[in-house]
């Protein structure tokens, strides 16, 4: 909301329009304008985001937050284009169909800049090139939107947005109003996009988080077949700089599948070591138990992440759904070395009970010191409010941290804020990245 305000101000102080008598085509114009330079400013902005900027996670709240802002910025992107392009065509429809009298133009100005002259010539073919470029627009992410897309083609498609982005920055430059180059909204504009150009290059060439990654070894894969967990154990070859219990990493087993988010299972002990745990939840990483062996290379890239248990709080209540207990089961590895005198509560809530996962959950548990609550689904029922407070009498002097499914995290929240217990104490890491 304080990027459209701000570029709301910034038109409204370089724009004349709203000061002058109203005629439909000069209004028309001017919100075509305006719609342009927020669609713009938007994607630049979302596309400097698709870098994986590790130094705003910290105002943000993590990557996962930073990738949930990069998609709402999109969607609002391409709703603003979807605007810029009805009010360029609309009118254009209404004069065929004789709804509209077509403007009487006078002979255009010669403008003094050379670049601008040029623009001016080249003003039908960016009239043309953004409007192919949009209909690229929408299909592009209209599939980074489509669950059921393949996360493999949606990696690889998904890249060619940094290609529309600058076909549209290319038309935004040529036809946005001259006059605006001498206000304040000019330079703001320029920034973003140019901006936006050196994230789309860094993009094209394969480059994001290029300084992050490390190349690794798979030294062991072990399956859980009752819960389909399957534990990944590796050894980095290249210097890594640590990581703290809660981050996750882009892996890369398969260069046609490209980087997945997982949760970092261990704490970091400065050996190189760590391990993954990954749930066969689609096609991918269902394969994977017959895919990985032994002696594999792979590339890891981070950390990310700020799910990090960092609280001024006495005692914490940890809640895992599912493969949510990954985070959980590094920060007990932790706490084992290193003890922080805090009360915990761990809930693993389960669908599918693997009788050696949860033997090894208690065994973490036992050493970090954190109170170990087992619920399988089918036996004790989803866990809700009530039953979190029924076992945690104490639990509005806690903060919460939450992973798992978002839904189940969301009935959660809703639920014990309804009871008085504060929003900022209760952190959740999302799942969803695309």
């Amino acid at each position: 909301m304080a990027i459209l305000g701000g570029l709301a101000a910034l038109w409204l102080l370089a724009d004349p329009v709203w000061s002058a008598p109203y005629e439909f085509f000069t209004l028309r114009a001017a919100l075509v304008n305006l719609s342009g330079i927020v669609g713009i400013a938007l994607m630049s902005v979302g596309m400097m985001l698709a870098l994986r900027p590790v130094s705003i996670e910290p105002f943000v709240g993590g990557l996962d937050k930073t990738y949930r802002l990069h998609k709402w910025l999109g969607i609002t992107g391409l709703v603003f284009s979807i605007i810029h392009w009805l009010l360029a065509k609309g009118p254009k429809w209404a004069v065929g169909w004789g709804w509209l009298e077509r403007p009487v133009h006078g002979p255009a100005a010669e403008q003094p800049v050379a670049i601008f002259r040029f623009f001016s010539s080249q003003k039908d073919l960016a009239e043309a090139l953004g409007e192919w470029t949009f209909y690229a627009l929408l299909l592009l992410l209209a599939l980074a939107l489509l669950k059921q897309f393949p996360y493999r083609y949606f990696f690889k498609t998904h890249r060619l947005l940094a290609l529309v982005y600058l076909l549209l920055v290319a038309h935004s430059l040529i036809l946005m109003k001259f006059s605006y180059w001498g206000e304040l909204l000019g330079p703001v504009l320029a920034l973003l996009m140019a901006g936006g150009t050196i994230a789309a290059g860094v993009s094209l060439l394969r480059r994001v988080g290029y300084r992050h990654r490390a190349v690794g070894v798979i030294e062991s894969v072990f399956l859980h077949s009752d819960n389909r967990v399957l534990r990944v154990a590796i050894k980095l070859k290249d210097r890594w700089p640590g990581h703290q219990a809660g981050q996750f990493a882009f892996v890369t087993f398969d260069r046609d599948e490209g980087p997945h988010p997982f949760t970092i299972s261990s704490s970091w002990d400065g050996d190189g070591r760590m391990f993954f745990l990954i749930k066969g939840l689609g096609d991918y990483t269902n394969f994977l138990p017959e895919m990985l062996q032994p002696g594999d290379l792979l590339q890891v890239e981070g950390p990310y992440g700020q799910f990090e248990f960092n609280s001024g709080k006495l005692q914490q209540i940890w809640i895992a759904g599912g493969i949510g207990i990954t985070p959980f089961i590094a920060r007990m590895q932790a706490l084992a070395d290193h003890a922080d005198g805090k009360r915990v509560d761990l809930f693993y809530c389960t669908r599918e009970p693997d009788e050696g996962f949860i033997n090894r959950l208690r065994l973490h548990a036992l050493a970090a010191g954190v109170r170990l609550h087992v619920r399988v689904d089918a036996v004790d029922g989803r866990l809700d409010a009530q039953g979190l407070i029924d076992a945690v009498p104490d639990w509005c002097s806690a903060d919460i941290w939450f992973c798992g499914p978002a839904g189940f995290g969301q009935s959660v929240r809703s639920a014990l804020l309804g009871r008085g217990f504060a929003g900022a104490d209760f952190h959740q890491e999302l799942f969803a990245m695309r």
